[in-house]
């Protein structure tokens, strides 16, 4: 077994000003270093592989606008998401607490749904294909899905079931059994090793519809698998009828993995229509 190193959720406290401290979590360190990630990534997307119409001197003014965008639908989408499909019950009655961001509750299948919303929404203002822009930030995407795992573990939340595998930890809020740490294994499925195959199909060429739709079927298969040994939603309505024998994060993944392989189906037909 190895032991949690138990890091206080809070960084550091600046203050106090005019008698209030003010913390700063490491959550919120994490979405800024994802942010910066994905914007980063997102312009040497644009610059390694141009958009037909778009010149090239305004590929980074592009990708800044497009992130507000994905930041918002990020934000948005994670949280409603969260509050839709784990914890309707509870946040219908204390609907303020949707505001408290930083004591964790964000759903990616959420986040990802709102950045398609946003990137639908960016698309059509500036008479954009869809797919130029999410294939060019999905590997960025990956970069937000580390970091994200990586404060998860900090909070000590999203703690796998008990289990005897020598890697176990015993998390504070997990009771004394030790358990699979799998925020750490989502963090290198859904961020490392996806980012590294997304990032090296477009580094060696570009058909569109591919990295969206490996990033799909990557990110689907990695959240089924890890599923089976994260523990379930302590929620009373994941605990009935079909989530007995599939759980709220594998039954939105599987619509993934099939548009995923869909798209792949569909960029492999165009280039070998064009070859």
């Amino acid at each position: 077994m190895i032991t949690y190193p138990n890091i206080d959720p809070i960084a550091i406290t600046i203050g106090p000003i005019m008698g209030v401290e003010l913390p700063v979590y490491w959550y919120g360190i994490a979405y800024v270093c994802a942010f910066f990630a994905g914007l980063h990534y997102l312009k040497w997307a644009f610059n390694k592989h141009p958009v037909k119409g778009i010149p090239a001197k305004v590929n980074n003014a592009v990708a800044d606008d497009i992130f507000i965008w994905i930041v918002l639908g990020i934000i948005l989408g994670g949280r409603l998401g969260y509050t839709i499909f784990y914890n309707f019950a509870y946040f219908s009655s204390h609907p303020l607490d949707i505001f408290k961001t930083w004591q964790g509750g964000m759903s990616y299948h959420g986040g990802m749904l709102g950045v398609f919303i946003a990137i639908i929404i960016f698309a059509y203002k500036r008479n954009m294909n869809f797919f130029n822009i999410s294939d060019r930030i999905a590997p960025g995407v990956c970069l937000g899905l580390f970091f994200g795992r990586i404060a998860n573990f900090v909070n000590g939340e999203l703690y796998g079931r008990v289990t005897d595998v020598p890697w176990a930890m015993i998390f504070p809020t997990g009771g004394d059994l030790p358990r699979h740490p799998s925020q750490l294994y989502e963090a290198g499925l859904e961020g490392i090793l996806l980012f590294s195959i997304l990032h090296i199909t477009l580094l060696k060429r570009y058909r569109m519809y591919e990295v969206s739709g490996l990033f799909m079927i990557g990110y689907g298969l990695s959240r089924i698998l890890v599923e089976f040994v994260r523990q379930p939603d302590d929620i009373e309505h994941l605990k009935h009828g079909i989530f007995t024998v599939i759980t709220m994060g594998q039954l939105l993944s599987i619509p993934m993995v099939i548009f995923g392989m869909f798209l792949l189906y569909v960029s492999y037909k165009n280039a070998k229509r064009t070859s």
